[in-house]
């Protein structure tokens, strides 16, 4: 799925949609894409349709990884950040076969520097910003615009977007 994100609020919308459309086993998403394309902003969307306060989400790049507890919600969220680590052994010892536990939504920053370390049933969100890595656009128009390609990489991450979808576009449900 693919869809164009013209603000923050715009790209939080569309983790709330797909934190809405979780169901009780949980979550991995591997969150893909330059620096200031957004990720955090991603996370602190999901954390909101997990209903959990977005303000308490910021990038935890020093620490690995921020556990969020939601407490009228059954998810537990997981927001973890990948810049730093060095090997796949740095992410295991640091929690992270415990942190993808059924019933857990893990979002993990830069999960494009570790693929082998998801499961095979999990979603990427690959998160495009124009200008990221080029010249930055003028200020204007189009400036916040992010390209948003979500990937489901098994049945059950393609039945979490199916619901995410059908929620979008009701007229769409059979």
């Amino acid at each position: 799925m693919h869809c164009l994100s013209r603000s923050p609020a715009d790209t939080a919308a569309t983790a709330q949609a797909l934190a809405r459309a979780i169901d009780a086993g949980g979550l991995v998403v591997a969150l893909v894409g330059p620096l200031g394309a957004g990720k955090t902003v991603f996370v602190r969307g999901l954390a909101q349709g997990l209903g959990i306060d977005p303000a308490r989400v910021t990038s935890p790049s020093f620490v690995i990884a921020a556990h969020h507890e939601a407490a009228a919600h059954a998810h537990h969220l997981v927001h973890a950040d990948f810049y730093r680590v060095e090997s796949e052994g740095e992410l295991e010892a640091a929690g992270w076969l415990d942190w993808i536990a059924p019933g857990t939504v893990v979002a993990a920053e830069w999960g494009d520097r570790f693929p082998a370390a998801f499961p095979a049933d999990s979603i990427e969100v690959r998160i495009e910003a124009p200008g990221r890595g080029a010249p930055a656009p003028a200020p204007g128009p189009g400036c916040d615009e992010r390209r948003i390609e979500i990937t489901p990489r098994g049945p059950r991450s393609r039945a979490t977007l199916a619901r995410m979808l059908r929620a979008e576009s009701p007229e769409a449900a059979p």
